[in-house]
């Protein structure tokens, strides 16, 4: 494609799309020059939904002509592409007829790459078409490819060919392997049997040919180095195949086959690499460390993966212990002797690579470890298994319980394990030295224990300490005490054995004395002044965060305090970064343990939270900042009141590291986290800093703001707090917090866990500041969210809505009395939340009028919780003001009171039987009872539905009760008020004058029945006349239980 091209000076959507203007795009987008490749990749953008455009971007690919750079980003671009808009169902897909144009050229092109880099991207291409296409729109596509790949196993084919197609099977199988979707998997699944065969006859072939030549020699060294990588290329396809193909490959001939082959290539290799006199150059020598590695991952993925398999295919018993033979071997040179051999080591320095012993015995580690897992704690799953599946398994788990994990082996593990593996090396101590932020985050990784040896042996030796207690906790014992005396200066050894201590401890708890061991040994060890002591330093505060919880007594808690007190004591030598940093940490444990008391720790609170906040600032890692930012929002935390003292220093810290973190947005909300703990610890006293936090608060939580979707969730918690701890009346509540309000609004359209918040900030506004959430400029807007809302949430989240409008009304009622009520109401109807209401009540109704197992409910018809709620916020604003509910039902029932509540009283005196909740049935029989004061017909004319209720509601709330006179949910005022013992937050009082005030709690029942029945036999004329006109429709049993209660 030989065409040049001046600038073009034209929008990018006004370029036609041709193969020599696409050409001109992608040099521009792939030159040095900024501008160039702002335009380039916008047109590329622009083009991305056109017609033909990928076909294209394949033509470029393939014109082997042109630059690499050009020909890289075209193949990029198909890709990035196919991600995109190859899917069917995706906007903009890719048309059938450019699909059908890429397909017919893809697999020739894919074979005949020369330059890698390329066919390693055009790879790419074809597997992710394949996952797309394979077997619907692409049937034969398997098929070609091992046509190919049969093909270029000739001696006269080209030869790339070979390794081109090695790496599309790689790739392909990967995609398939790794899909979501069950179908995909199973697709690949019916062809993995042909893919195998054909496979491995081309490894087992090019194995044994480099083999050969390592063995005898000959000229041709290039093609022995080609047969490596090819055999390389078939171990990496065939190890995942086998892996994810197969449910059960330890039925498979072929498997058992290439398990026995993999096992006997295993052991043949191992010489090439770990014998010093190995003849093999360096980089013939890597390339069959890689092979060694393919076929270890591949040991240990069936281990992980299919573990009764692995343990009954052929020898893998004696596998596992090959592999336990490298361990022991990595051993014997693996920890230091002393802190002043390891000052002068060497290992570490020479590679980047970890040696191969070291990566096989990492290997050797995870594999015994997956054996000990099938045995004691195997795979769960709701899978459907047949009785062979369940006898494999049980045959697999005897024969690794029996055959392997034998009494000596495991002992000889456990010894290896702690004398061995985890002392330290020269290298560990070095790095300790010389980058101690880096080393200390790298030691408290534990999530990254599948790669590197000391983590993994903890794990396997917490997994042997659990499960063979009986063999190894007197040994330990021993060694321990041997070790655990101020008189024994060993110190890596006695590192390593505190380390087993410290993790064994859920074991040892009954047969350690660990609070002797702390007054007797831990104490002076901690203030030895001798060469190496960092590390038992280092060593005591781990131990004692690992045993805090499992077994310190409570009088030896405060010397634990002491210690880490003197452990972060910058001023001591011995107390390096290290040292401190990791007592930093692992006070979070300490202070966090369920049995921590301020008072206990105040006395050393000054010490250590001011070294906390000097080690923040002396750290330089973000990730051990936010640790140490984490233990001091603990001891805030757990310190409640106390923490008031120290609160201006903990704010003066924060400042820079927001600043410093930048884009960090985990710093941030650490700091959220912290603010939100101190105000709540500090309670009222917290207001002093409540201006400078509404700002960050509003920056997190206003619409648009770039920072809301990773600090939402933590300003809100703090936005929360803030109300929570902001004083009541007579105090003014400052007008900065209440002009957050406005920013509640959006917050009802968001997720349910950002919602449920927003639905709490808002109860908590009601009641520190009702007048501003009722104002005309919120209320209305709020009213309608809930109204939008209601009905289209699960039941629990409809009831907090539900919750919050009851918590309105009796805001309104308490501001305003029933003139309030008024005007919220008229909101409530035009906003359409009666309406909703009444609306969902109607259906419940209708539903419950038809019988059987036929019969169909309303679609927007409510039950259960849902119905009480609904019938709830009627009833509170029925017991603000009787008149005005009924009011709202005629307005929203189209003027027909008396037929709307034919049908709504027979539906709440019915629903009240199915309500659970004591108090919520006494609010609907409170406000069902107040009906009466307007002596009508339609309620009066059920007065048997009332006795009922009234009977069975009292009979529940007198049971158990030595005075009859009075319901159990009546509290009489007390003539002394509540008064706390500690302070409290002002919330919590304003929660308690709220519980406190509500009529289900200050209205006896009782009394007010008998009171509201009086006064309803007086409107009505007197007994005689309510007895002839209304009592005389009672049935007689229902008077005679009513009058059983004694209350008329």
């Amino acid at each position: 494609m030989n065409v040049e091209f001046n600038a073009i000076e034209v929008p990018g959507e006004a370029n036609p799309l041709t193969e020599g203007i696409l050409y001109h795009v992608l040099r521009s987008a792939s030159s040095t020059d900024l501008n160039q490749i702002q335009t380039g990749t916008k047109q590329l953008q622009e083009w991305e939904k056109a017609r033909g455009y990928y076909p294209l971007l394949q033509v470029v690919f393939l014109d082997k002509s042109l630059p690499f750079e050009i020909r890289y980003l075209a193949i990029i671009q198909l890709k990035n592409g196919i991600d995109k808009y190859w899917r069917k169902t995706a906007t903009n897909a890719v048309s059938k007829e450019d699909k059908n144009v890429i397909r017919t050229r893809l697999l020739e092109s894919a074979v005949n790459e020369a330059d890698h880099r390329l066919a390693l991207q055009n790879a790419l291409v074809v597997a992710k078409i394949v996952r797309f296409e394979y077997p619907n729109d692409w049937p034969d596509v398997i098929q070609q490819l091992l046509q190919i790949l049969r093909a270029s196993t000739d001696p006269n084919a080209f030869r790339l060919q070979l390794p081109r197609a090695l790496l599309l099977f790689l790739y392909i199988v990967k995609e398939l392997s790794t899909a979501r979707l069950l179908r995909s998997r199973q697709n690949l699944q019916s062809v993995a049997p042909e893919i195998l065969n054909v496979l491995g006859n081309i490894y087992v072939n090019k194995v044994q040919s480099w083999q050969k030549f390592f063995r005898e020699g000959g000229d041709d060294e290039g093609g022995a180095l080609e047969d490596i990588e090819n055999s390389l290329l078939a171990i990496k396809t065939i190890r995942r195949l086998i892996v994810s193909s197969y449910d059960f490959p330890g039925r498979e001939k072929d498997v058992q086959e290439f398990w026995t082959l993999s096992r006997n290539f295993f052991g043949e290799l191992i010489p090439y690499v770990m014998d010093d006199g190995s003849p093999l150059a360096s980089p013939v020598r890597k390339l069959v460390e890689k092979h060694l590695m393919q076929l270890s991952k591949f040991h240990y993925f069936m281990a992980t993966t299919h573990p009764a398999d692995f343990a009954l295919l052929s020898d893998s018993i004696d596998l596992v212990r090959a592999y336990w033979g490298l361990v022991s071997r990595l051993g014997e040179t693996w920890g230091s002797k002393s802190v002043e051999d390891a000052k002068i080591g060497t290992d570490g320095d020479e590679e980047d690579d970890a040696p191969i012993l070291e990566r096989l015995g990492l290997k050797g580690l995870l594999i015994v470890r997956a054996c000990v897992k099938m045995v004691f704690y195997p795979v769960q799953t709701f899978r459907y298994r047949q009785q062979q599946e369940k006898d494999e398994r049980k045959r697999a788990t005897d024969m690794v319980k029996q055959e392997l994990l034998t009494d000596d082996l495991v002992r000889e593990m456990v010894s290896a394990l702690v004398t061995r593996f985890f002392v330290f090396r020269p290298s560990d101590l070095r790095m300790w030295e010389e980058e101690p932020d880096e080393w200390e985050k790298m030691e408290e990784g534990a999530e990254d224990w599948e790669f590197a040896i000391r983590p993994c042996a903890e794990k396997l030796f917490l997994d042997l300490a659990k499960n063979f207690k009986d063999l190894i906790v007197q040994p330990l014992l021993q060694v321990f005490h041997t070790v655990a005396t101020p008189d024994n200066e060993d110190i890596l050894f006695k590192d390593s054995v505190y380390t087993a201590i410290g993790l064994a401890a859920d074991v040892l708890h009954d047969h350690v004395d660990f609070d002797a061991f702390i007054t007797n040994t831990l104490v002076q060890e901690a203030q030895k002044q001798k060469p190496g002591y960092n590390i038992i330093r280092r060593r005591i505060a781990i131990i004692l965060s690992q045993w805090i919880a499992i077994k310190v007594a409570a009088d030896k808690k405060p010397i634990v305090y002491q210690i880490f007190e003197h452990l972060m004591n910058k001023e001591d030598p011995l107390n390096d970064l290290v040292v401190r940093v990791t007592a930093g940490r692992k006070f979070n444990a300490v202070a966090d343990e369920w049995e921590f008391k301020a008072e206990n720790f105040v006395p050393y609170a000054p010490d250590i939270l001011n070294r906390l906040m000097a080690l923040v600032q002396e750290v330089e890692l973000q990730e051990t900042k936010m640790a140490l930012l984490n233990t001091i929002s603990i001891i805030v935390e757990r310190l409640e009141h106390n923490i008031t003292p120290y609160a201006n220093s903990i704010i003066a810290l924060l400042p820079p590291l927001w600043e410093q973190s930048g884009e960090e947005h985990l710093m941030k909300q650490a700091i959220l986290t912290l603010l939100a703990r101190l105000t709540n610890a500090m309670k009222a006293d917290s207001r002093t800093f409540h201006m400078s936090f509404l700002p960050i608060i509003q920056s997190a939580i206003e619409p648009g703001s770039d920072t809301q979707v990773y600090l939402l969730e933590d300003a809100l918690d703090l936005w929360s707090s803030i109300i929570a701890q902001t004083p009541s009346l007579p105090e003014p509540t400052p007008p900065e917090l209440l002009n957050l309000l406005q920013y509640l609004i959006p917050l009802f359209a968001m997720d349910n866990d950002t919602l449920r918040k927003a639905i709490e900030i808002t109860e908590a506004y009601l009641l520190l500041a009702p007048s501003a959430v009722l104002a005309d400029n919120f209320r209305p807007e709020l009213l309608r969210c809930l109204s939008e809302l209601l009905g289209n949430l699960k039941p629990e989240a409809n009831g907090t809505v539900s919750h919050l409008m009851m918590c309105i009304i009796r805001g309104a009622d308490g501001l305003g009395g029933e003139d309030a009520i008024k005007v919220l109401v008229r909101d409530l109807i035009s906003s359409n939340f009666l309406a909703k209401i009444l609306s969902g009540l109607h259906a419940a109704w209708t539903a419950h009028q038809s019988h059987g197992p036929l019969r169909e409910a309303p679609s927007h018809a409510v039950d259960g919780v849902v119905e009480t709620d609904y019938f709830s916020v009627l009833a509170r604003i029925g017991l603000a003001s009787p008149g005005v509910l009924l009011e709202a039902v005629q307005s929203v029932g189209g003027g027909e009171l008396e037929k709307t509540l034919e049908w709504l009283l027979e539906e709440w005196f019915a629903h009240i039987e199915n309500i659970g909740d004591p108090p919520s049935k006494k609010l609907m029989t409170l406000v069902l009872t107040r009906l009466l004061e307007m002596g009508q017909p339609w309620i009066l004319g059920r007065l048997q539905s009332l006795i009922t209720m009234w009977t069975d509601v009292l009979a529940e709330l007198l049971d158990g009760m030595d005075d009859k006179t009075a319901d159990s949910l009546y509290w009489p005022e007390e003539p002394n008020p509540f008064a706390p013992i500690e302070p409290e937050a002002p919330e919590d009082a304003r929660k308690r004058i709220l519980l406190y005030s509500d009529p289900v709690h200050r209205l006896n029942l009782v009394t007010f029945v008998r009171e509201q029945l009086q006064s309803a036999i007086q409107a009505a004329g007197g007994d005689a006349r309510f007895q002839e006109e209304w009592l005389s429709r009672v049935d007689k049993d229902v008077l005679k239980g009513f009058g059983d209660l004694g209350i008329m």
